[in-house]
């Protein structure tokens, strides 16, 4: 499916990006476009064609879920190494949208309280509600990555999260969410470039982290955990999606798309009024 406003894909990006069987993530190569093949001065016009869009469906589920009692909703998972670009995402194609209308959920370390709980409890606490996107920047998937590669949990433990977080999606997708999970894929030599233009910029020294020069180097076993990922759940009800991130203006064209055919399958309509028009229209002029 291609969203409409979007007119310069030349082939379904979410068949394109979709995990399925045989995913070999070493076989993505990060500069790539898939489905596109047009530069970002035409990604540009699609993007801002594609946030109109975007918006209007995203007021229409927040109105129908006022009016209809609609149990649907959207849930974009966000996952990547650091500064592959969920910021930008966030900024440039969920903040295309009303914000009452969002649900963004930022997971940290989780604090001495969620460590008393199982991992997905602080989780299932931030789901977005019927009419809502929710955004989780980082999420349940840091237990199998960083828990993985840190070795945070017993390896059984880590094991056991997998079908956890399975059987975790499918309820939430047959509660009537929408789960958009995506990994935005860059290369270490873009990381290091994206890194190095935060520490020659004052303005963007906020953003760096030293703790990312030691993350770095544990590159092979965070791509080998990701693989992992893939294999054990990506699955018919949530799919992972992996999109290459090295062209950032590609990265969010493709992200609004997936967004955009979320809410399409969803296709809210605007409510019905529960009054009647004409009456009202009469008695607000003579008043």
């Amino acid at each position: 499916m291609i969203a409409t406003s979007q007119k310069h894909w030349s082939g379904d990006v979410a068949d394109l990006l979709r995990v399925g069987d045989g995913f070999v993530l070493a076989d993505v190569d990060p500069r790539s476009t898939p489905g596109y093949e047009h530069d970002k001065h035409a990604a540009a016009e699609d993007l801002k064609a594609g946030a109109q869009q975007l918006d209007e469906f995203q007021e229409r589920l927040f109105a129908q879920s006022r009016v209809d009692a609609t149990d649907a909703s959207v849930l974009l998972v966000l996952q990547a190494m650091d500064s592959a670009g969920k910021g930008g995402i966030i900024r440039h194609v969920v903040g295309s949208t009303d914000p009452q209308g969002i649900a963004l959920a930022a997971f940290k370390k989780p604090t001495p309280e969620e460590l008393e709980h199982d991992f997905l409890w602080r989780v299932e606490k931030r789901l977005p509600e019927p009419g809502l996107i929710g955004v989780f920047d980082r999420s349940h998937y840091e237990d199998v990555l960083i828990g993985r590669v840190r070795a945070l949990a017993p390896a059984e433990e880590i094991e056991r999260r997998y079908g956890a977080i399975n059987d975790f999606e499918k309820r939430v997708v047959d509660s009537g969410t929408r789960i958009v999970k995506v990994m935005l894929h860059i290369s270490r030599d873009e990381q290091k470039e994206r890194l190095m233009e935060r520490l020659d910029r004052p303005d963007k020294h906020w953003k760096y982290n030293p703790g990312d020069v030691d993350e770095r180097e544990l590159w092979p076993s965070y791509m080998a955990a990701y693989q992992t990922v893939f294999e054990r759940t990506s699955t018919d009800q949530a799919p992972w999606y992996v999109v290459p991130a090295n062209r950032k203006w590609y990265a969010r064209l493709a992200v609004q798309h997936l967004l955009l055919e979320a809410l399409e399958s969803i296709d809210p309509h605007w409510p019905a009024a529960t009054f009647d028009v004409a009456a009202e229209k009469a008695r607000l002029a003579a008043s």
